[in-house]
């Protein structure tokens, strides 16, 4: 494949390798020096781009790509309330859309486990829920995109949910977030159900940040020569 890298931060350059590692050629990299060149001939020979940059800036790329008839991946995160009107765009320009706040494979083992942990949780009013997200001191929004997921997963399973908050402690019916930002940590997400006698503790801890650069890649071969929305559990057959 050609792909475009929009976004040439610390998961562009992950991006880069994997799929430099599989074969594919990156013909063209947009960073925000040249933000522009979306606008040129040669972004439109790409078969797909693959989109990690910021949320101020992502739904603007994304709409270029479908606008100019490229296939687009993205993990950006912080920028989801508009990600409907982008998923709709997708559809009336005859485009095509992936979008996952986690392409890490093992993280999207575990959102499959939370949500049929949250399913068996709806008939035992002894546990109740609470997540935890650590990632490294620079990344910017919290709680994370795959917190949010796994929490509105748990929200579209479990009644006893129907909403989630950014705070440790949540009022009943609120799952809370609790977001550490320390060192250079991948990303580690658990979810813990509590109750008087045992806990029960699912969890997912990022090595390094290579499992996401990968995902992303299998997302791009997946989407390729391909129109709509799609997400992770297409590609997974979940």
């Amino acid at each position: 494949m050609k792909i475009t890298l929009i976004g040439y931060g610390t998961m562009g350059k992950e991006v880069e390798a994997a799929a430099l590692s599989r074969g594919h050629e990156i013909i063209l990299i947009i960073d925000k020096d040249n933000a522009d060149d979306l606008d040129k001939e040669i972004f439109k020979q790409s078969d797909v781009a693959i989109e990690f940059t910021t949320p101020e800036t992502a739904f603007e790329n994304i709409e270029k790509c479908i606008n100019r008839g490229v296939p687009v991946v993205s993990g950006t995160t912080g920028w989801t309330d508009r990600l409907e009107e982008a998923q709709k765009l997708a559809v009336s320009e005859g485009g095509c859309l992936l979008y996952a706040s986690n392409f890490s494979l093992g993280v999207n083992i575990l959102f499959n486990l939370n949500r049929k942990l949250a399913e068996i949780m709806n008939e035992q009013e002894a546990y109740s829920v609470k997540l935890e997200e650590i990632h490294h001191a620079r990344k910017k929004d919290a709680p994370s995109g795959t917190a949010k997921s796994l929490a509105e997963d748990i929200i579209s399973k479990c009644k006893k949910y129907g909403a989630w908050s950014a705070a440790e402690s949540a009022s009943g019916g609120e799952i809370g977030i609790k977001s550490v930002r320390e060192g250079d940590v991948p990303g580690t997400h658990r979810v813990e159900w509590k109750s008087d006698i045992d806990d029960i503790i699912i969890e997912h801890r990022a090595h390094n940040r290579r499992g996401f650069a990968l995902g992303a890649v299998f997302a791009a071969e997946f989407i390729q020569n391909r129109q709509g929305v799609f997400t992770m559990k297409d590609l997974l057959g979940f």
